[in-house]
């Protein structure tokens, strides 16, 4: 990633104190800079712009133009606090380098970004887990085909526990290399969060939502993402009198967080397990005792 120094002015101003008197700043548009410095078609950018007294909601104009000058559009876009930044599509079709020229029509300003380096055109195909659901301590594979770079490129993997309104949580990442076409990459799950803050059917607008995850893979700022994997739990159940004897045999009903009710009967040492569970509070019942 790039660093970008900015320019920093310092303002002095000689005259009297006691009255009012306006000075006229000089805007500028100091630096464009792209966030990285290579990229393949179809990735996501970041654009960082700098400006300098700059009003707020300014209007400002991003021309893409590749090195044989090829047009590729024009964003329109607002500054705010004399700093902005966007996140631009490289286009499918460029090649070799592209800029990004700003432009500020009511001030009559505009800067051209230094060239983004176009890498040849890559794919990232098959991105998935290799199974649906999993259990705490299970290792889950992920895997990905990569089509258009050499083995031992550098790919970025990251896990993300998934929102229905798309404010993803991040849970880790890794970096690895292709090899043969091809990205391989094993994971221990566990859920450390406490389940019985999960919220169940009832308490929530759309219903019960088990937790679920979904992984990126990056190359060279291209990404695309697996389907989810969810999380199922497992519960025992152990009913004891007040001495801590077991009670055996008794039928007990359990209420699952999804709003499913589940019937079964403890083992003659009072016990019972039940497996693939939707993880969060759970209620349970014995009908029979008093």
């Amino acid at each position: 990633m790039s660093h970008t120094a900015i320019r920093r002015v310092k303002m002095e101003y000689q005259g009297q104190t006691d009255n009012i008197k306006e000075i006229e700043l000089d805007s500028t548009l100091e630096q464009v800079q792209w966030t990285r410095p290579s990229a393949v078609p179809q990735a996501i950018v970041g654009l960082d712009i700098y400006t300098r007294f700059i009003g707020n909601g300014a209007e400002m104009n991003i021309e893409l133009t590749d090195q044989s000058g090829k047009n590729f559009g024009v964003l329109k876009e607002k500054i705010l606090g004399n700093r902005f930044r966007t996140d631009i599509k490289i286009p499918e079709k460029a090649r070799d380098v592209l800029y990004a020229e700003v432009k500020l029509p009511k001030h009559g300003l505009s800067k051209k970004s230094p060239p983004l380096v176009i890498k040849p055109p890559v794919k990232i195909k098959n991105v998935r887990w290799d199974k649906d659901v999993v259990h705490r301590g299970e290792v889950v594979k992920l895997s990905a085909d990569i089509e258009g770079v050499q083995d031992g490129t550098e790919v970025e993997v990251s896990i993300w526990e998934h929102d229905e309104d798309g404010a993803h949580s991040h849970i880790t990442e890794f970096t690895t290399t292709v090899e043969n076409g091809r990205v391989e990459i094993e994971w221990e799950y566990d859920y450390f969060e406490n389940t019985e803050e999960i919220p169940r059917d009832e308490e929530v607008e759309g219903g019960y939502h088990a937790p679920e995850y979904f992984f990126r893979v990056e190359v060279h700022g291209l990404t695309a993402e697996s389907g989810v994997l969810e999380f199922k739990d497992s519960i025992k159940i152990e009913l004891v009198n007040i001495f801590g004897e077991p009670i055996p045999n008794q039928a007990y009903l359990l209420y699952a967080p999804d709003g499913v009710q589940r019937e079964g009967e403890l083992d003659d040492e009072g016990q019972a397990g039940e497996e693939d569970v939707p993880p969060g509070p759970y209620r349970v019942e014995f009908p029979d005792l008093d």
